[in-house]
């Protein structure tokens, strides 16, 4: 079952179970696939990838992160709570992270296929790792652990 049909099938549950927070954040996920749609000139959501979906969940989740961090610095608690569970939901949909040791070992392989030596070369590398990573990574991590390896 693809990320769309998965995420289609939660909503209409969340319906059934009238479960109204799970319900908006499925329904702001989907309006901004809807968006990745018209961006990509697509006919329909099924036209989306799963990498396409998942990098639009990303995005999501940093927009819930930003959101957290205003409302944690505007005392409101409850609001934070309420963006801290559409965190969950929406990582929920993501594949399993990759540990740091194999994060590390997609970083070394890319730096060999490169041949970098410095941070000069630090943009294809991890441009290689991403790819590799799929959808797996925060682009942070990846960044933080290539500066790590490139010295």
């Amino acid at each position: 079952m693809s990320l769309t049909a998965r995420i289609d099938e939660d909503i209409k549950a969340a319906m059934k179970a009238k479960a109204a927070d799970k319900l908006g954040a499925l329904r702001m996920l989907k309006s901004s696939l809807k968006y990745a749609v018209i961006e990509k000139g697509a006919a329909n959501e099924a036209a989306l990838a799963d990498a396409d979906v998942i990098t639009v969940i990303r995005k999501r989740i940093k927009q819930c992160q930003d959101a957290i961090e205003g409302f944690v610095q505007g005392g409101r608690a409850e609001q934070a709570e309420k963006e801290k569970a559409e965190v969950v939901l929406l990582e929920s949909y993501l594949p399993a992270a990759l540990s740091a040791d194999e994060l590390s070992g997609f970083v070394r392989e890319a730096i060999a296929e490169v041949g970098a030596t410095g941070k000069a070369q630090m943009g294809a590398v991890m441009k290689i790792v991403m790819v590799k990573a799929a959808g797996r990574a925060d682009g942070k991590a990846v960044n933080a652990e290539v500066l790590k390896q490139l010295g």
